[in-house]
Order: C-alpha cells, then sequence, then structure tokens
C-alpha cells in the first residue's frame, strides 16, 4: 500500500502518476481539507475537487483548478443579481457542491461522500479526505488573520505571511477508511509536491496522522515543490520567503526535517543533492515538472523506486 499525501495541483498530478502505475489496491490518496469553506450557502472543498477532477480527467489544466467543460451562467446571474463572484463556481462544478452540502446536511460523513463522487466520477483509486472533521486553514499576515480563501482567492497571496493556524485540527480524528490503513502494513508515504505550509501542514495538525507518521516503519518519501527557486504553481516560494525558509530545495528538506527520509528533486536543482544529503537523506534527481500525464507516471515510478531503496537499505 501506497498513501499519498496530496493538496493543490501539484498533488493531483502526482496522484494522477501513482493511480498510472499502481492498481487501486496499493494507493490510497490523503487529501487537504484545511482550504475547504462554505460559500453562498455551499460546502467548498477545493483541493479534494481538483485531486477528483484531475484523476476523473475532468480538470482544466489552464486554470488549474475547476473542471476543462464549465461554463458560467451561474455567475453571471448572480454577478447581475449582486451576489457574491469572487470565487467562481462554474455551471458544472456547482452540482458537485450542491451534492456535498445535502449529503452533509443529511449528516452523512465527507468521506462517505468523497467516495461515493469518486465512484460516479469513474475513480478507481481511494481518494480520501484527512479527516471528517472540519479543519480550517487561517493565515496569519501583517493585516491580521485571514480565512485562507481570502488571502488566496480574494486577496491574490498579497498580503505578507507571518504564520499559520489550523482551526478545528487539535480535536479532529483521522477518517475511518485511513484509520483502516493505519492498522495495516504501508510500503511508503508519498509527500506530494504540495504546499507545505497549506496543503501537507494541516494533516500534520490532525494528531492521528501525525502521530502515525512519527511512529513510522515505513519510509516517507517527498517530491519537491520548489524547482529553481520558485513554486511550480501557488504561493509556497512566497510564503518560505516570508517566513524566512529558503525558498530552495535545500530548503524545503531543511523545513520537513525528520518526517522525510528521501527527495525527489528537480534536475535544475541538482547542485542541492550533496546538500540534502548531507542532511542524511537519499536524493533523487529528475525531472519533476509533470506537464503530461506520461510525465507523471515517470516521476511516480522514480518516486517508487526511491522508496524501494529506503526500505531495502
Amino acid at each position: 500500500m501506497i498513501v499519498a499525501l496530496a493538496g493543490g495541483v501539484g498533488g493531483a498530478r502526482l496522484a494522477v502518476g501513482l493511480a498510472a502505475v499502481l492498481p487501486p489496491e496499493r494507493l490510497t490518496v490523503v487529501v487537504n481539507t484545511g482550504d475547504d469553506f462554505e460559500h453562498v450557502g455551499l460546502a467548498i472543498c477545493p483541493d479534494l475537487d481538483t485531486v477528483m477532477y484531475t484523476l476523473a480527467r475532468l480538470n482544466n489544466p489552464e486554470l488549474g483548478w475547476g473542471r476543462a467543460d464549465e461554463t458560467w451562467s451561474f455567475m453571471e446571474t448572480l454577478q447581475a443579481l449582486g451576489g457574491e463572484t469572487w470565487f467562481r463556481l462554474g455551471d458544472r462544478d456547482l452540482a458537485v457542491h450542491v451534492m456535498r452540502t445535502a449529503a452533509l446536511a443529511r449528516g452523512e460523513r465527507l468521506s462517505d461522500i468523497t467516495r461515493t463522487l469518486t465512484q460516479r466520477l469513474g475513480i478507481a483509486h481511494a481518494v480520501v479526505p484527512m479527516s471528517d472533521d472540519p479543519v480550517r486553514t487561517v493565515v496569519v499576515t501583517h493585516e491580521g488573520e485571514l480565512p485562507f480563501q481570502d488571502y488566496f482567492v480574494r486577496r491574490r497571496c498579497e498580503p505578507a505571511v507571518s504564520g499559520f493556524r489550523f482551526e478545528g485540527a487539535s480535536s479532529a480524528g483521522a477518517p475511518d477508511a485511513l484509520r483502516s490503513i493505519m492498522g495495516s502494513r504501508v510500503d511508503a508515504v508519498v509527500v506530494c509536491p504540495s504546499n507545505p505550509f497549506v496543503s501537507i501542514a494541516p494533516m500534520l495538525g490532525v494528531a492521528e496522522i501525525r502521530d502515525w507518521l512519527a511512529r513510522r516503519t515505513f519510509p516517507v518519501i517527498a517530491v519537491s515543490p520548489i524547482v529553481g527557486g520558485e513554486a511550480v504553481k501557488g504561493p509556497a516560494a512566497k510564503m518560505m520567503r516570508e517566513l524566512g525558509v529558503d525558498a530552495s530545495a535545500s530548503g524545503v528538506a531543511r523545513y520537513y526535517g525528520s518526517l522525510v527520509d528521501a527527495w525527489v528533486i528537480d534536475q535544475r536543482d541538482a547542485e542541492a543533492e550533496p546538500e540534502i544529503a548531507a542532511l542524511g537523506k537519499r536524493v533523487r534527481v529528475t525531472d519533476t515538472l509533470m506537464t503530461a500525464t506520461a510525465k507523471s507516471a515517470a516521476l511516480a515510478t522514480a518516486v517508487l523506486e526511491l522508496a524501494s531503496e529506503v526500505r531495502r537499505a
């Protein structure tokens, strides 16, 4: 069993690669829910939806969010009526949010709803939210605290970041589907090239997940989200600089510390290999830019090969 921790576009793309080389019974993708929020009366789960749409080959590769075959009549009408339009919801995307909101109102668990949606979208591999309990990422900025989507979408990541809070994480538990995996054999955990602060850190804020990783008997392999000093997509590098963390592959490795046993870094950052190795980590240098499914699969294969090497060591 391989467990992937994923959030955002980078996480979704590596999930596609892992799904291409692993059968459904050998892969579970655990997805960040810290950026979930309520908008126009609907329960929105951006990372879950990005991972689902990408695995189902329905994603919009240009925007990095939403569906490729989208229309916008709802938003146009909402704007004409003077409603809030800063967070755009496409017409087809809207159906997912409506179904999820109605199911939550009936008392169904987010993990069960996610399983239903993935099955109906034709996804064979398991996609599991990090918790059925609400966890909300709050960004601490020089202008005060901002809910994550206000910072990320409404403010376009402009305010300088000084920290993060994960409301609800201290009391949140892992969903049953993940607990079952925690109690069985796991061959490796893969930390996808997702934002360390707002995609991976909320998962680590859930005590069951953090403690499971701390007492692990399997390797944790991570793919650097930083390539050539910048994030491939999103504000990770900007956040790192504002928090005083070196925005580099070696800076990410130092940030994660003992959580990660081995690193896959991009060939553009090959000069960082000795520095990361000096931290006691195995390092694989390869092309990590996942611009096509074949490249995602090739990266996934490199990650799994490195995991096998660490297990044999």
